[in-house]
């Protein structure tokens, strides 16, 4: 096998080598939980998680860390005498928990939090100060700045020079020796929370954003791991000052940097900032969470996905079509043991391994239903059987297996079910009564009713069999 994978640093696909094949190591950054998570944010974690199921596929073993920065400007800023930081940042990270658990996104290997690993952050500046890349402000502040031309690769993962960039805005310019110098140590200031400051060499104060990240990936995989990921819109600063710092600091650190493109409305980015983002919790609140995954999924991981009602109702369909096919096959292959014993669709690996291609992916899966359904209307067993063997795999490896355990409680799966079943059954059955006693014009009221609703009727030899059309 040859799995390829679009690295940032390099622009272009390169062939994936892991370090370790029997442990692969990733690293992507998670939230900062100042807010709760909008659906750009669960659209990027599904797009790490897809990623991590295929390479646990191929390679078996995949440590995966995705950390939580709980103290940070932001968060600190939307703290109050009713909620300090820390509760704040607590109660957010649970909102974004709950959002990826919804949309079955798998729990991370590790997920440390930034306020833990203060003696790892202040170690490696320790590092980059002896080291000649990084130095205290000597105006006592207590600030700590990385000296960006100290480094001559620093500005390599986004190809930029060091005269072309902005200057760091992520600290007070107080003290520093050039603009584009960023904070690793943040000076207390007066009017902030006593609760958020550390002491350290340079005078109490906090983490700045950047090194969080440096030590926790350290801490857990090592001074060299396999893929660094995140949103695009991290690339610059954060991930430029991750890299220059750990490098500065004789780590190796990420050998492939691995972006997904951003959700965006009208084309522009969805974010906090700009107040243009759409609330998970909404989404969720307003569609089948198996519908969201699949609609967020179903673009290329690194494209732009502008989400409207139709993306949800076109992941609806989708599902629909999946699900009726394998509810079909299911009846038909019930007693044939070991039926869901196969290897995955060559064409749907091949997909996969070119750089993540879900889109590919998904339409090997659309063929094979479509070959399947024919199957089963000639009466085709073994064709039948090697479609729903293949279908099962193929959801499940994308996490969308509508019979899978994990999605038998909400939506039209949910408490609904019972009752809409019961009802269509009545009806059903009347069908059959009218029929029996040849009234053909109740027989096809009857039926008629029944798809004005949106629901399929299948006659088999063992009995009518019912399905919501997708």
């Amino acid at each position: 096998m040859t799995i390829r994978l679009h690295d940032t640093r390099a622009q272009e696909l390169r062939e994936f080598v892991p370090l370790d094949p029997s442990n692969v190591t990733i690293y992507v950054c998670g939230p900062t939980v100042q807010s709760g998570p909008h659906i750009g944010h669960v659209r990027a974690a599904l797009s790490f998680d897809l990623l991590r199921r295929w390479l646990s596929h191929r390679y078996g073993r995949v440590t995966f860390v995705r950390n939580v920065t709980d103290i940070d400007d932001k968060v600190l800023a939307n703290a109050g005498a009713a909620e300090p930081w820390w509760a704040l940042a607590y109660r957010m990270e649970r909102e974004f928990a709950q959002a990826y658990a919804a949309i079955g996104i798998l729990p991370p290997t590790y997920e440390p939090r930034a306020t833990g690993f203060i003696p790892q952050m202040q170690e490696l500046i320790a590092a980059l100060i002896s080291r000649g890349h990084a130095y205290a402000a000597p105006d006592g502040s207590g600030d700590v700045y990385f000296d960006v031309r100290s480094w001559p690769a620093y500005g390599e993962l986004t190809h930029q020079s060091v005269d072309a960039m902005e200057a760091a805005a992520d600290a007070d310019p107080r003290g520093k020796r050039a603009p584009q110098d960023f904070a690793l140590w943040k000076g207390a200031k007066a009017g902030e929370q006593a609760d958020a400051v550390w002491a350290s060499p340079w005078g109490p104060g906090r983490p700045g954003w950047h090194i969080e990240c440096s030590a926790m990936a350290k801490r857990y995989l090592g001074a060299e791991f396999d893929i660094h990921g995140g949103g695009l819109d991290l690339r610059f600063p954060h991930h430029e000052n991750e890299l220059a710092q750990s490098s500065a600091a004789g780590d190796g650190f990420a050998r492939y940097w691995v972006h997904n493109g951003l959700v965006t409305v009208g084309g522009q980015k969805m974010s906090k900032s700009l107040g243009n983002f759409t609330p998970a919790a909404d989404v969720l609140a307003e569609h089948d969470p198996l519908v969201v995954r699949y609609a967020l999924a179903a673009a290329h991981y690194r494209s732009s996905l502008d989400l409207t009602e139709s993306s949800f109702a076109e992941a609806d369909a989708a599902l629909g079509r999946i699900r009726t096919f394998l509810d079909r096959a299911v009846r038909t292959h019930a007693a044939d043991l070991g039926w869901m014993a196969t290897d995955l669709p060559e064409t749907f690996a091949a997909a996969m391994d070119d750089d993540l291609g879900v889109p590919q992916a998904l339409a090997v899966l659309h063929e094979t239903v479509r070959a399947g359904n024919s199957a089963l209307d000639s009466g085709d067993a073994e064709a039948s059987l090697e479609a729903l063997r293949a279908v099962f795999l193929m959801t499940e490896m994308l996490g969308v297996n509508p019979r899978s355990p994990s999605w038998s409680t909400g939506g039209s799966a949910g408490a609904e079910a019972p009752a809409l079943d019961t009802l269509v059954s009545t009806m059903i059955e009347q069908r059959a009564q009218a029929r029996a006693d040849k009234d053909w014009a109740a027989a096809d009221r009857i039926r008629d009713a029944i798809a004005a609703a949106g629901i399929t009727l299948e006659d088999t030899p063992d009995g009518t069999h019912w399905s919501i059309d997708g």
